[in-house]
Formats: C-alpha cells, sequence, structure tokens
C-alpha cells in the first residue's frame, strides 16, 4: 500500500491535473497588445505635444521681449534741471501762459506729468512705477507693459488648460504611463502647476484689465488716485487705443518689436 506522499506524487505526475495549455504563456500578439501603442495615435499625440509646445514657447518669446521693451524703453522722462531762466525763456511763451516746476528734480513739469519717487524723475503721463519691470510705467512704454500682461496670462491660461488634459489623460491610462515619476508625485507636480498658474492667471489678467480700462477712459492710475480734475481734451475710446498702441490699426498693436506709429492719432498736447 503506498503512502499519501507516493499518491500525491503520481497526481502530480498525471497530464490532466497540470493542464500544460492553462500554463502556457498567451501569445505573443496578446503581450504586445497592452504595450505597443498604434502609430496613429502615437503620431496624434506627437503633433498635439509639437503644437503645445509652439504655441506656449511662442508666448514666451513675445513676453520676454514685452518685459525688456517695457524695461529699457524711456517712458518719457522729463529732463532733469531744465528749468532755468533761459530755457524758459527760450521757450517763448505766450502772455498769461503758466509752467510748473517740480521742486524735486528742478524741472519744468509738464500737464500730466508726475515725479516718481523711485526713479527720481518726473514722467510724463505715468501710470504707476513697476517693480517687475524695474521702470515706470508712462506714455512711451505703456503699450509694452500692456503686452507683457496680456502674454503671461495667455501663457497662464495654456498652463492650466495642460494641466487639465493631463490630469485626464493620466485617469483614462495607467498612471505609470503619463510621467516619468510615482502616481503621488505626479499629483503633486500638477496640483504646485495649476496653483501657481491660476495664481499668475488671475494677478496679470486683473492687471492687464486694469491697464486697458485706464486707456480707454484716458485718465491714468496716479490720476485716478489722486482724483485730479481733467483738464485735457476728452477724446474717444478708439482714439486713446491709438494713441497708445499706434494708428492704424494692425497686427503690429500687438507684437512688441513694433514701435508705435501715432500717425494721424493725436499726442496728448502739454503745457510744454
Amino acid at each position: 500500500m503506498k503512502s499519501p506522499a507516493h499518491r500525491t506524487r503520481d497526481i502530480e505526475r498525471q497530464a490532466g491535473y497540470l493542464r500544460p495549455e492553462h500554463c502556457a504563456p498567451p501569445p505573443a500578439a496578446l503581450r504586445l497588445r497592452h504595450h505597443v501603442v498604434h502609430p496613429r495615435r502615437l503620431r496624434h499625440r506627437s503633433v498635439i505635444s509639437l503644437f503645445n509646445g509652439l504655441i506656449f514657447n511662442a508666448l514666451g518669446v513675445l513676453a520676454l521681449a514685452s518685459h525688456a521693451k517695457a524695461m529699457c524703453t524711456d517712458p518719457g522722462a522729463v529732463p532733469k534741471g531744465n528749468a532755468t531762466k533761459e530755457f524758459i525763456e527760450s521757450l517763448q511763451l505766450k502772455p498769461g501762459q503758466v509752467v510748473y516746476k517740480c521742486p524735486k528734480c528742478c524741472s519744468i513739469k509738464p500737464d500730466r506729468a508726475h515725479h516718481c519717487s523711485v526713479c527720481k524723475r518726473c514722467i510724463k503721463k505715468m501710470d504707476h512705477h513697476c517693480p517687475w519691470v524695474n521702470n515706470c510705467v508712462g506714455e512711451s512704454n505703456q503699450k509694452y507693459f500692456v503686452l507683457f500682461t496680456m502674454y503671461i496670462s495667455l501663457i497662464s491660461f495654456h498652463a492650466l488648460i495642460l494641466v487639465a488634459f493631463h490630469f485626464v489623460f493620466c485617469f483614462e491610462e495607467d498612471w505609470t504611463k503619463c510621467s516619468n515619476f510615482s502616481p503621488p508625485a505626479t499629483v503633486i507636480l500638477l496640483i504646485l502647476l495649476c496653483f501657481e498658474a491660476l495664481l499668475f492667471l488671475i494677478f496679470t489678467a486683473v492687471m492687464f484689465g486694469t491697464q486697458v480700462h485706464s486707456i480707454c477712459s484716458d485718465e491714468t492710475g496716479i490720476e485716478q488716485l489722486k482724483k485730479e480734475e481733467r483738464r485735457w481734451a476728452k477724446r474717444s475710446k478708439w482714439m486713446n487705443l491709438k494713441v497708445v498702441f499706434g494708428h492704424p490699426f494692425s497686427i503690429a498693436w500687438l507684437s512688441p518689436f513694433a514701435t508705435p506709429d501715432h500717425g494721424k492719432a493725436d499726442l496728448y498736447q502739454y503745457i510744454v
């Protein structure tokens, strides 16, 4: 009589119990089905990635160029120390015409000009001093500052869209395929990117809207803050936009590389 151990070994040697066809590896086609991406789908993803990369980099170049122009362009500074007797006499002022002198920089102060305590000079049609560009925003560089805020807000909005699509892609696909990082690290990075993009979007969009409203109403930020009385001629909103961005309307309005051409748009008439 065989022992239980011998009977177990006899059962293990019977082919009917082993069923080798169940233990065989799946066909190669089934193994590759879950690991190989269809070429058409791969090309579709590549085109989308290339398209988003071009948009993001183009907006980045325009934003950097706008920032550089806003920082390096003279905002409309009044020459210091020109409030001399000889210079005032050379202006050949009409009887009763009044000129104003800035006691801080000793210069003739044109109408709608304000003294910047940071730059230590008077700026024509000064809106505010911006620490982002380390310069005043005034008559000559307001266009570049507006474009800078606009392109930064567009970049932030584009980043939010990419984050949203990446979340959807990771939920639909395997998390190990949508990122080189672990799933928790990927989620944390996406949340941080979403928070940063949302923060910059809100701040720059509000700044952009404030600047456009200031241009259309023909009233600078300092004039609104001080509630100064309007002593200049009122113009239409469209003409005010032309004064800042150039005349006539063209694609150059959106380019930081184009200097505004005022053309028939009359500039502001100052006292001096």
